[in-house]
């Protein structure tokens, strides 16, 4: 397909994303489906430019002055990709599979208008009704937070200390232009281009044997922060597909117990497969079988339990960007009081002494600091560890990384803008006595 017929198709997906109301993944497989003649690179890029005008729908639209299919596409092609005018209508010739030609409105639009005059939730590309909780976040950055969130994430992989060490695995997969992480001791990125395909990991050697997962370098500070130690009982009480199980495991060093379970046993189900590839020998799964409690016979005897709260999501609207425009106020409420039960079932485990580490994907302060405030009324046994103390396990990058984050004297906040990982909230409390 010619650079001209992608655009084309890009604007068939996003208009079967409007009329039909499905998800971005799901037009783009039928489209798929239906073109089958489009081969993997042809495929790549027309997803490239659905999801980039996604991150950047709001913007593109105000741009162009025009909210249709073929001005966002327009918009996010000047916004993001860098294109001029000229640029753009040599992709709309009008001649077979192009789109038709710019018209004089489209002309003036891409070459006048700019995002200077335009509200917070405009250019930083989020939907209005969360400026509100937006501007409690951020203030006055928000527009700038936001827009760090609407960029393209990189492929950051999290190199697995049980069988591997950072530095060998950057020269194995040198080819793929990783670079080490700047803040993880043991992760690795790739900065993906515009039209680049996700690199194909699962097929590399290192991924096959267990030395590498695919994992945001956010995630893997959080489960750090965690500070789980070699010898100690451990619950991973929200695990889903095991990506912090793992991490955790690695930091235990194969020594003390490992119990990974979750809610919703169908969210479990990859996780035994990379246990065994990671070559995990400490942890358990505890799948619940209807209501009764999976975890009875942990009274009051762990060390750890890590809560990867169930939350909206707002952290990752880099890798994921539909959902920032399907999201609606209900689910809000309804993430809250799940991470209000789940932090409140973790205290019959915890034995005193013991902690709870608190994490969510979200920058949104109703599933973070306010939620950790409500527990602490109810829970007064427990108190909040210094973030400060907290960030110590990252040694020598402990003082930059406390003036990147967001810090509060409930916990600290990631963001793409200030530390170019996905937005990740933690907090970690001990239990008195």
């Amino acid at each position: 397909m010619t650079p001209a017929a992608r655009l084309s198709a890009a604007i068939e997906v996003i208009e079967a994303i409007d009329n039909q109301r499905v998800p971005a993944a799901k037009a783009l497989k039928e489209w798929g489906t239906a073109h089958r003649f489009a081969g993997s690179g042809d495929r790549a890029a027309v997803s490239g430019l659905v999801y980039d005008m996604l991150r950047r729908q709001a913007s593109s639209a105000w741009i162009m002055d025009d909210d249709t299919p073929r001005g966002r596409l327009f918009g996010m092609l000047r916004l993001e990709r860098g294109m001029n005018t000229d640029a753009i209508a040599s992709l709309c010739d009008g001649s077979r599979f192009a789109p038709g030609p710019l018209t004089d409105g489209e002309r003036q639009a891409l070459t006048s208008r700019s995002l200077l005059d335009a509200p917070a939730h405009v250019a930083g590309d989020y939907p209005e009704w969360l400026d509100p909780y937006l501007i409690e976040a951020f203030g006055d950055d928000r527009a700038a937070e936001t827009a760090a969130m609407a960029r393209r994430a990189p492929l950051d992989l999290r190199v697995n200390t049980l069988k591997a060490k950072r530095e060998k695995v950057l020269g194995s997969l040198r080819h793929l232009g990783v670079t080490a992480t700047p803040w993880s001791p043991f992760g690795l990125r790739i900065m993906l281009g515009a039209d680049a395909r996700n690199p194909g990991i699962q097929a590399e050697e290192e991924f096959v044997k267990g030395a590498v997962e695919v994992q945001d370098e956010g995630s893997q500070i959080a489960a750090l922060l965690s500070g789980a130690k070699p010898g100690e009982q451990v619950i991973d009480l929200c695990a889903g597909a095991g990506g912090k199980t793992l991490t955790l495991a690695a930091m235990m060093q194969g020594r003390g117990r490992l119990i990974a379970t979750d809610r919703d046993k169908r969210q479990l189900a990859p996780i035994h497969e990379r246990l065994s590839r990671a070559g995990v020998h400490n942890a358990e799964v505890r799948t619940p079988k209807g209501e009764a409690e999976p975890l009875s016979d942990i009274r009051e005897l762990a060390d750890l339990v890590l809560i990867d709260a169930p939350c909206t999501g707002t952290g990752t609207w880099r890798r994921n960007p539909d959902a920032k425009w399907r999201m609606r106020p209900g689910a809000l409420d309804i993430r809250l009081k799940d991470q209000a039960e789940a932090l409140d079932r973790a205290v019959a485990f915890v034995k005193p002494g013991g902690r709870i580490a608190y994490v969510t994907c979200s920058v949104l302060p109703q599933e973070n600091g306010e939620q950790i405030l409500k527990f602490i009324d109810r829970h007064s046994d427990f108190r909040v560890i210094p973030p400060s103390q907290t960030a110590s396990v990252l040694w020598d990058m402990t003082d930059d990384f406390l003036a990147a984050v967001y810090l509060s004297d409930e916990g600290l906040l990631m963001t793409p803008r200030r530390t170019g990982t996905d937005g990740f909230f933690v907090s970690v409390m001990r239990r008195q006595g």
